[in-house]
């Protein structure tokens, strides 16, 4: 496989000598937390700062995800940068890769994706946490950009499959918000329809549980493309509240 170098930031990872992979492998830097393990594999995450501009640097050695198109493994990575490619194809806002290789190494098989920092933006899970000091149209103008991500989500017949809070940034601007999605390893076609957008929209609801049901209709309304009182949103209201009592009680 071919390593992937994003146009845009070439010149500033030459200029660092930072645009191979032996290179990146190889830059010493601080962790942001504990490394994910599997087997004899490892995932690590690092931050790297580059004249100004934030990256997420990571790393990742013999962590491998078996899949019936993979039956002996493949880096994890791998699929989170085809499916931040496909975002990208498709105009779902996502976080943007910057470099992406793979390589193996005396019967290691080593995998890095670095991408760029979303600074200047917070996630969902921050803003719940202030949501009773936001003002009502800060309040109203988040739940509009969330569920007009999910409607260009669904609409382009991917689900997400971690669509909570944490995976969910905003960016304050002159009209609202904007949004937009990281994590996108669990990524796959939507194929079951509603059922599909149900159950990928109910652990959004059920984590962010400071929402009142007025909330939840206000995205929905933006999600279905709806008025507030359509029956349509009522609907909708009733089979993720139906999910998410049936979530809360196993």
């Amino acid at each position: 496989m071919t390593d992937f170098l994003a146009a845009e930031d070439r010149a500033l990872l030459q200029r660092h000598g930072l645009d191979s992979f032996e290179a990146l492998w190889a830059r010493q830097l601080d962790a942001v937390d504990e490394p994910n393990t599997s087997g004899d594999g490892w995932s690590s995450v690092f931050r790297l700062e580059l004249e100004g501009q934030g990256y997420y640097l990571k790393r990742q050695s013999n962590y491998l995800t078996r899949t019936w198109s993979h039956p002996f493994g493949e880096p994890s990575f791998s699929r989170e940068f085809r499916n931040i490619s496909r975002y990208r194809q498709l105009g779902i806002p996502a976080l943007q890769a910057v470099f992406y290789g793979q390589r193996k190494v005396d019967g290691e098989v080593r995998a890095i994706l670095l991408t760029r920092a979303l600074d200047g933006w917070d996630d969902l899970d921050s803003l719940l946490q202030r949501w009773p000091s936001l003002t009502a149209a800060q309040r109203t103008t988040i739940l509009d950009a969330c569920g007009q991500l999910a409607r260009r989500l669904h609409g382009m017949h991917q689900v997400h499959g971690c669509f909570y809070p944490k995976h969910i940034f905003l960016q304050a601007t002159a009209d609202g918000y904007q949004a937009q999605l990281i994590d996108l390893e669990k990524t796959r076609p939507l194929l079951f329809g509603q059922r599909d957008r149900v159950k990928d929209l109910e652990p959004l609801l059920r984590r962010a549980s400071v929402w009142s049901d007025a909330d939840v209709r206000q995205l929905l309304s933006s999600y279905l493309d709806q008025p507030l009182d359509s029956v349509l949103v009522d609907r909708w209201m009733t089979r993720l509240t139906a999910r998410r009592t049936h979530k809360e009680a196993r």
